[in-house]
């Protein structure tokens, strides 16, 4: 006999979705609707364009490699001690060591994925808890910044740096800066990775239930040990390119990234994929951001109020992580049990 099809999912609920999934990415455009009605000179202008592509994209940068982790359940809080690392050792071996700057640049690649993988370890074998673990381990990289630069910032000689090494984020494609292709082909790669390879798969299953991904097949201890690897390579990039923008070494200047970073993270996992963090969303919740904080500038705010935004969406994103979450277990929990991914000889 021939099972009857299951019935289509009444119209609220596909509304629902639908503002689930996208009703981020329309508050987007709203949100630069509004902005470029109210400063019509300014705001919608390619220049203000490239500004804000420029200014946020290393938080973006950062915020994707934050949502690495963050699919396994896991939190890393030393992307923004990570990053003022990555930022002076870059500046330390190319003005004081003389290094060729592409050697620096592949030995800060090396040292970001290194220092990880250490993170991973230090969760899965230490059994530390990630907030914990990962502040513990940002606080000896801040140690470290600060005995690279002896507390001061690091400045070139009057020939300055490189000029390749400064044109990693100074150039400009297609009419805008070379930086935002950056973002958007990491994004692409993390698309592919999360939501189209076989790993992606073993990083969702581990962060929504452990326990079934071990029972298997799926190393969970290894899988997430990649993901805090992942992430470290993804911060030793934005502490290279941050380099290349600043020009100066700053021992300080990482954590000025960690909030937006991780507000990007969060509330990228309402948006496309609600109830998981996924690429894509993360682009459209730093997209919003940058917004906003582009906007609420050309108006006039004042200084505290970025950081206001800053918090204030922060709470807001893990609320709504929160409910997306809750809502999509609800739907777990009424629709069929989900397939796990299957492993060569391995039956679930």
């Amino acid at each position: 006999m021939t099972p009857s099809p299951s019935p289509r999912p009444p119209l609220s609920r596909r509304f629902g979705h639908l503002i689930g999934a996208y009703g981020l990415l329309a508050l987007t455009a709203l949100l630069f609707l509004a902005f470029s009605l109210a400063l019509p000179d300014t705001f919608p202008t390619l220049d203000n364009i490239s500004a804000v592509l420029s200014n946020q994209s290393i938080p973006a940068i950062l915020a994707l490699g934050a949502t690495i982790p963050i699919a396994t359940g896991k939190f890393d809080l030393s992307i923004g001690y990570g990053l003022g690392f990555a930022h002076v050792v870059t500046m330390r071996l190319i003005v004081t060591g003389g290094w060729p700057w592409p050697l620096v640049c592949l030995t800060v690649l090396l040292a970001g994925a290194a220092i990880g993988a250490v993170n991973g370890a230090v969760v899965e074998f230490a059994k530390i808890d990630s907030f914990i673990a990962t502040l513990g381990t940002g606080s000896i990289l801040y140690a470290f910044t600060g005995w690279i630069t002896d507390g001061a910032r690091i400045v070139p000689g009057p020939h300055g740096l490189p000029a390749a090494f400064t044109e990693l984020y100074d150039s400009r494609f297609l009419g805008l800066p070379v930086s935002a292709f950056y973002v958007l082909a990491l994004t692409a790669l993390l698309w592919l990775m999360l939501e189209r390879l076989p790993l992606g798969r073993y990083l969702y299953v581990i962060g929504a239930n452990p326990r079934a991904a071990e029972l298997v097949g799926i190393p969970s201890r290894r899988y997430v040990i990649y993901a805090f690897t992942g992430s470290g390579l993804v911060v030793g990039v934005a502490g290279v390119l941050l380099a290349a923008q600043q020009q100066i070494g700053n021992p300080s200047v990482g954590m000025d990234y960690l909030l937006p970073a991780f507000v990007g993270a969060l509330l990228g996992s309402t948006a496309i994929r609600p109830g998981r963090a996924n690429a894509l969303g993360t682009l459209v919740a730093v997209s919003i951001l940058a917004i906003g904080l582009a906007g609420i500038g050309q108006l006039g705010a004042r200084f505290w109020v970025t950081p206001l935004f800053n918090g204030v969406t922060l709470l807001i994103a893990v609320g709504l992580a929160g409910y997306a979450a809750r809502r999509q277990l609800r739907h777990r929990r009424t629709g069929p049990s989900p397939a796990l991914p299957n492993r060569p000889g391995v039956t679930p």
